[in-house]
């Protein structure tokens, strides 16, 4: 069953709905020891990345997070909030990937924030994107992005430069996409990440 790790920094609801309609098993995570609870979670994250780590030092679940060794998944500024750093509030994040997120520069025929579907590009096979064909659009609504790199990225995409559109190192995946409004590829990667 995944946990939902509750810290205050945005609306569920759009995310609920897609693991309702998936017959995926979900609860809420708001505590250390909710945690018991669940084989895999979920970190959500709408709006500002500076200001969402704030509250996750608020909930006191950061170091519970840190030393997770059950299949984890960060979306949107859940996912970065798994970097090193954010441009956003010139912020320290959880520091599970040595990454750095960065704001998109401001430059023409490139509107931020980023807003709408794009191709995703696999960049390495992994079960998260099982069944899902090279190419396929997901749905992105952000203004800042995680550096590409290499030895990190699962999936990229590119936005007036090519970005990381999904990160993996060792139980901890994440999209900077919205896979609960990606269509039926976002339903195929949650329930990918339901059987990880």
């Amino acid at each position: 069953m995944i946990g939902i790790i509750r810290y205050g920094a945005g609306n569920i609801f759009s995310l609920t709905a897609a693991l309702e309609r998936l017959g995926i098993k979900y609860g809420m995570v708001y505590s250390e020891p909710d945690f018991e609870q669940f084989d895999r979670f979920i970190i959500p994250g709408v709006g500002h990345a500076g200001a969402a780590m704030n509250k996750l030092e608020q909930s006191g679940m950061v170091d519970k997070i840190k030393s997770l060794k059950r299949p984890a998944l960060g979306i949107c500024v859940g996912m970065q909030l798994l970097t090193a750093h954010s441009e956003e509030g010139d912020a320290n994040m959880l520091d599970i990937f040595p990454l750095q997120t960065i704001r998109f520069a401001d430059s023409a025929g490139y509107k931020v924030p980023h807003t709408g579907w794009n191709r995703v590009e696999l960049e390495m096979d992994n079960p998260l994107f099982k069944n899902i064909p090279n190419g396929s659009h997901f749905y992105f609504v952000h203004s800042y992005f995680i550096e590409f790199n290499k030895a990190y990225t699962l999936a990229s995409t590119t936005y007036s430069t090519k970005f990381s559109a999904s990160i993996w190192k060792d139980n901890f995946y994440a999209v900077q996409f919205h896979p609960e409004k990606s269509g039926k590829y976002g339903e195929q990667l949650l329930t990918n990440f339901s059987n990880i």
